[in-house]
Order: structure tokens, then sequence, then C-alpha cells
């Protein structure tokens, strides 16, 4: 089979398409023929030499896909061969790939409604969106959420699980995507390049930060008293938290397929919606990459595979 690797930590040019063994399902896996998988930028992030060591090298990237399964382990009963899902990988396996071995638990069935591209775009954004709102969050209906970098991978999808919450939602991004999130349930839109968005917030009960740095640090000029802010990208400062008399976490997402069944179902009634912003062959990783990671982009890139 065809997959990505890297060799060595560097720039996207260290993405090499090479030719691997198929491997065999585990006794609770099933081998999937990928179809599409998306680009995150834990990719990079990992290619850059974040989060492993050189010696764990080589690795292939990706850690979403959308296929078939092609192969089922002796102990799977929940799947056969021919079933449409959709997973989020654990850190072990890498779906820039041809064909991939997943736990049958991280699996869910691909949604009706998407194709198979559509379908790669969601697993680890949307469960990063729902575990950092809901599953560290706790947010609830009628509650006010403010979501830092709303119009990328993570955050499309956050404001449209927010909003399908009942949250009201409070969102910042650049002015060109302005309409954009307002059409995915924001109702307030900060344009945070022309303003601070502490001018047009007060008293939020959640903050989900995707952003991190200046902009993690100025938020908590707007969390309620006993609020809290969650981020994907760097621990809060607790000291600040404190004098707000609030709570401040970080967290990395879990692969999860009750949750991901969960949002297939969102998906089916037209409650969510994934937005792509390219797709790339396989055998263009770089170029996907390197404009996740240098550009501009709304939504979610993903690599057509099959």
């Amino acid at each position: 089979m065809k997959a990505v690797r890297i060799h060595e930590f560097g720039g996207p040019d260290v993405l090499r398409l090479e030719d691997l063994p198929t491997p065999d399902p585990a006794r609770d896996e099933v081998l999937v023929q990928v179809r599409a998988s998306s680009v995150n930028p834990v990719d990079y992030k990992i290619r850059r030499g974040g989060y492993l060591r050189e010696d764990q090298l080589p690795l292939t990237l990706g850690r979403d896909i959308a296929g078939v399964v092609s192969r089922c382990g002796e102990a799977v009963t929940t799947l056969k061969p021919g079933d449409a899902v959709y997973a989020m990988l654990p850190r072990d396996k890498g779906g820039y790939a041809q064909f991939v071995s997943v736990p049958a638990a991280l699996c869910a069935p691909k949604p009706a409604r998407l194709d198979f591209v559509q379908a790669a775009a969601v697993p680890l954004a949307a469960l990063t969106a729902w575990q950092g709102l809901f599953t560290q969050g706790g947010l609830l209906d009628g509650q006010t959420v403010l979501i830092h970098g709303a119009s990328g991978g993570v955050g499309h999808f956050a404001v449209q699980l927010a909003a399908g919450r009942g949250a009201m939602v409070i969102a910042t991004c650049a002015g060109q995507d302005h309409d954009f999130v307002r059409g995915l349930g924001a109702a307030t839109v900060v344009d945070y390049k022309a303003q601070d968005f502490r001018e047009a917030v007060r008293a939020v009960d959640l903050v989900l930060d995707l952003v991190g740095g200046e902009t993690q640090d100025r938020s908590w000029d707007v969390v309620r008293r006993g609020g809290l802010l969650v981020s994907t990208v760097g621990e809060p400062d607790q000291a600040k938290a404190a004098a707000r008399e609030a709570m401040g976490l970080t967290y990395l997402t879990e692969p999860d397929g009750a949750q991901l069944a969960q949002i297939t179902g969102l998906i089916d009634e037209r409650r969510i919606i994934p937005h792509i912003d390219r797709v790339f062959p396989l055998e263009a990783s770089d170029q996907a990459e390197r404009r996740l990671e240098r550009e501009h982009v709304r939504g979610k890139i993903v690599l057509q595979v099959a």
C-alpha cells in the first residue's frame, strides 16, 4: 500500500510517499480501506519535531480517516466488511495511507449525508470541539460561550455544536470570515484584527480557546466569576484563574467512537455541516500541510486517498 511517512523532522519536504505492507488487524481491530484523510495542525507540529522523539520515527502522519471496512479481527462483532466508517485514529496509527487498522470501538458509521471526503474532515476537529465544550466545559442550554479561532477546523464545528446546544455564541475570527461564522450560528462575531474582543464581550460562562498566547491571557477579563476557560493550545494561568474565582484547564482530544456516533446523528439531522477549504491528492500531502501551516484556512483540508 502507499503511505506518507516522515523519517526526520523538518519542513513539508520531509514527507515521503512510500510502499509499505498492508497491516493486519488485531483481534479487536478492523482494516479500513481509506478513501480520504484530513490534515490537522497536530500533523505539521509532529513533523516539525513536536510531541515525539527522533527515535520514534519513521512515522505515518494523519489522525482522521473515512473509508470502508475491508477485514475484521476475530473479536469484532459490531462491524463487517463493506461498512462505511470514519474515525479519529489513536496516536500509534497514521491516516495518510491507503489502509489502516483501527480499533473497532473507535469507529462510527459514516454520516449518510456526507461523501468520504466530507466525512474525513470531521473526526478529530469535531471531537476536539465536542470534548472542549461539553466534556471539559460542561456547556449548557442558555449559557454564553466565547470561541476563539471560530472559522478554523475545530472552531467551525464548535460554533455549530454550541449553538445547537442552545448556547449564546460569541466568536472571534478574521473580518473576511464574519458572514461564514454567523451562518454557523454565532450571535456575535468580533474581528480580532480590528477590535479588542474585550470591548464587545462581558461575563461569559465559558471560553473555548483555540488560539492561545495573548488571546488566552486577555480572555480572563471576560470570564464571569466562577466561569471556565478551556484551551487546546496551552495551560491557562492558574493565578489569573484564581483572581477571577474561575477555572482554567487544557486537554488533549481522545478518540471516542461513541461521541463520534452522536456527531454522526447531528450531521444526518442537518445540524452540523463540515466546511472543506481544499482537497489534495495523497501524493500532494506536502502541499496540503504547507497550506494549513502558512495560509489562512477556513474549515478543513482533506487528502483524497482513493
